[in-house]
């Protein structure tokens, strides 16, 4: 049914501008463009993000993503009216030069193309319909395609449209492009090109209209117009199309303004149907691997085939040099950095649909491997350490300042420095998508290097002290609770880590001796630190308590004051918000799943000390922490259900799984406005596909399930790209 393919805000939600314009951006994994109106909107936060075109302005801490000149505008007057939503929520209670009896707006998730349709009556009393359609092509991920449709409805109205690019949005943030900017401007044509000023990156973007009435150009600064005027008798349709080519100078070797006008050039002869055609077909084919089908509950259905779609529109299909930023492509949430959400969050979903994506994201880590041994070496350490927040370099991105706070103040940021887990979480991404995918091509060649020299880092940062190995200094993915000592979490992930990495090298000098003894030598892996590795992994400190039959999230923790977090409902913020940043460090109060992560990566494998029954302590651990989580980030809801399912705990599992597919559509955070969650959107497929239907690797390597579906599920279908073979599976529920 398509109302489960498709997400529409039927009526105008004035208050909701920047929130539909997040929800409703298009994409193709090179670019994403917001949903904001062809028409503009005071209060719109247009833009249009190139995926790895960075630059680092005068006077930001940290570099961040650049805004491309908007290729959406389409501006239109009735009869001298012109077309328009309100104005503003200011703008509210003036009266309107025109009148909007109707407005739908849907994104087609299945098509991936975004329409809306408005009835307008102008000042002159005439009625007409507008229907916008844009797509950013899966095809040719180089072009834009936009779609209007004018009727008139009654009357017979004067038409004016001007159809644009715009520069002026392209330094939104802040002055990214140098100020000698090109300027295509032509009755055929227009387009504009510029390089930012500290990185480098030249753009083009050009644009062309086709349409029954010839236009004419116009330019004020950056404003370029193709202009035309023409009347409608009463039910005349006229049909206007926007063919827009893109480029920068990562993806081109010619000036990228000049590829961008040919591109435009040929998407007009193909014309916009075939695009569209094209378009579509494409999309058929990732979601025939991605789609997962819910019966029994609509809701999240929708919700899921909606955060699928987002981590599609955002993963890289031909390019090994970028990956999925924390916010996607959609805003300018966390500037566009990258962080552990793409390996644990986003990346499994590719794996096991799409792995050549996957291998593009983890590619992107392999090119970077230089800026993680610089940072290793800065600090003081071995092998290589990868940053906590990463952009087209490769080297750390965090900034060690918050922004002003109310009060004036600024809050030390740490996870630059401590956060350092990130490196054990690519080696796991690696690891999960070599299990999938079989692809020793990728193993021997690069990704091995990752696991050992991040390895190496390890080895050279574990502290021999107290008759056994610790880690000082950590942030686990508990980030309320800063600059510890022994997170769980981290110690017990290094131990697993360091056995994979052994395990890859004996993998390697059984089947690709040539790469084992090129990597010893390489990364000077000598008996001697092959015994230390050992020898940690048998003696590093795994905070757990007997009598509880807990691990410990880390000593201490429960020295610090008890927070009733669910008493503190209802709240659309975290506790952590209303008791202050001070005081919430010093609580048991959790941000987001940390010992319950430790589980849903490791599973049983994570062990029970002292014999304790694992099953047993994995209950224990999530009665202990879930009523301590306040759930302040994104990510931790999908873990929560993940590992609920697998506990059998299936109403808790639901309820978690319900908020974290809904934590975007209904701004569960209160900060969709700067972009998608797509460790959210990345953990809801996981929390369905490792969680509710249990799939896993067996003992004789075939997928096998294992599941536990929510009582009113009649059934969950999916497919797995396995080694090379599409499996689809069926699970339906025994209740």
């Amino acid at each position: 049914m398509s109302r489960l393919w498709n997400l529409t805000e039927f009526g105008f939600h004035a208050d909701r501008v920047n929130h539909y314009e997040t929800l409703f951006t298009v994409g193709n994994g090179y670019l994403g463009t917001r949903g904001s109106f062809e028409e503009g909107h005071p209060d719109s936060i247009a833009a249009t993000l190139v995926n790895g075109v960075y630059d680092h302005a005068d006077g930001m801490l940290v570099p961040e993503l650049a805004n491309f000149p908007n290729w959406i505008p389409f501006a239109i007057t009735v009869d001298g009216t012109p077309f328009k939503v309100v104005t503003s929520t200011t703008d509210l209670m003036k009266p309107p030069e025109g009148v909007i009896f109707g407005y739908e707006r849907t994104l087609d998730l299945k098509e991936g193309i975004l329409r809306r349709a408005v009835l307008f009556r102008a000042a002159s009393g005439n009625v007409v319909r507008v229907i916008f359609e844009r797509f950013a092509s899966l095809s040719d991920v180089h072009v834009m395609a936009q779609r209007v449709i004018i009727t008139a409805v009654d009357g017979a109205p004067e038409i004016a449209i001007r159809a644009g690019v715009h520069g002026n949005s392209m330094n939104a943030t802040a002055l990214h492009w140098n100020d000698d900017v090109q300027v295509i401007s032509t009755d055929e044509e227009i387009g504009i090109g510029a390089t930012t000023r500290q990185s480098g990156y030249s753009m083009g973007v050009a644009a062309r209209l086709t349409g029954p009435h010839p236009a004419t150009a116009s330019a004020t600064g950056l404003i370029l117009d193709l202009e035309t005027r023409f009347s409608l008798e009463q039910e005349q349709t006229v049909t206007f199309d926007k063919l827009v080519g893109i480029f920068s100078s990562r993806d081109t070797d010619e000036n990228p303004l000049d590829a961008a006008r040919a591109k435009a050039l040929r998407a007009s002869e193909i014309g916009y149907d075939a695009l569209r055609a094209a378009h579509v077909a494409e999309w058929a084919k990732y979601w025939d691997t991605a789609d997962i089908v819910i019966e029994g509950d609509d809701e999240c259905q929708l919700a899921i085939r909606f955060t699928t779609y987002h981590v599609l529109i955002a993963s890289p299909r031909h390019d090994e040099n970028v990956s999925v930023p924390a916010k996607t492509l959609s805003g300018f949430g966390y500037k566009g950095h990258v962080f552990w959400d793409t390996e644990l969050f986003t990346l499994p979903l590719t794996t096991l649909t799409h792995p050549s994506i996957a291998r593009n994201l983890l590619m992107y880590r392999y090119h970077r491997l230089e800026g993680a041994r610089h940072k290793a070496k800065a600090n003081g350490y071995e092998g290589a350490m990868y940053p906590w927040e990463s952009t087209d370099t490769g080297e750390e991105t965090t900034p060690q300042w918050s922004d002003v706070q109310p009060d004036g103040s600024r809050i030390r940021i740490w996870t630059g420095d401590n956060e350092q887990h990130i490196s054990t979480d690519i080696t796991y991404a690696i690891q999960q998508y070599w299990r999938f995918t079989g692809d020793d091509d990728f193993y021997t060649r690069y990704g091995a290097e990752i696991v050992l020299d991040t390895a190496v880092f390890w080895g050279s940062r574990a502290e021999e002290k107290n008759g056994r190995y610790e880690l000082s200094q950590q942030i686990g993915p508990d980030e309320y609770h800063e600059n510890i000592d022994n997170s769980v979490f981290v110690n017990r992930m290094v131990v697993w880590h360091l056995s994979t990495a052994l395990n890859a090298l004996s993998w390697l000098r059984a089947h690709a001796p040539a790469d084992a003894a090129r990597l010893t030598s390489q990364l000077d892996l000598t008996e001697a630190r092959l015994a230390k590795w050992q020898d940690i992994i048998q003696r590093m400190y795994i905070p757990f308590d007997a009598e509880k039959g807990i691990h410990v999230q880390f000593p201490g923790f429960f020295d610090m004051e008890f927070i009733p977090v669910p008493k503190y409902q209802p709240r659309v913020t975290s506790v952590q918000a209303i008791l202050s940043h001070a005081r919430s460090i010093q609580t048991q109060v959790i941000k987001q799943a940390d010992v319950v992560m430790l589980m849903a990566l490791l599973g049983e494998s994570v062990g029970a000390p002292g014999g304790a029954d694992v099953k047993t302590v994995m209950r224990n651990n999530w009665d202990t922490y879930f009523p301590r989580c306040d759930h302040g980030s994104s990510l931790s809801p999908a873990m929560h259900a993940w590992v609920a399912a697998r506990l059998g705990l299936l109403d808790e599992a639901y309820d978690q799984f319900h908020h974290a597919a809904h934590i975007d559509l209904a701004d569960n955070k209160g900060n969709v406005r700067d972009g998608i969650h797509a460790a959210a959107c990345g953990g809801v497929w996981q929390a369905v596909v490792f969680g509710f239907a249990g799939l896993h690797i067996a003992d004789n390597g075939a997928l096998a399930l294992d599941a536990r579906l929510p009582a009113h599920w009649r059934q969950i279908s999916f497919s797995v790209n396995y080694r090379g073979e599409i499996k689809r599976f069926t699970v339906t529920n025994p209740r």
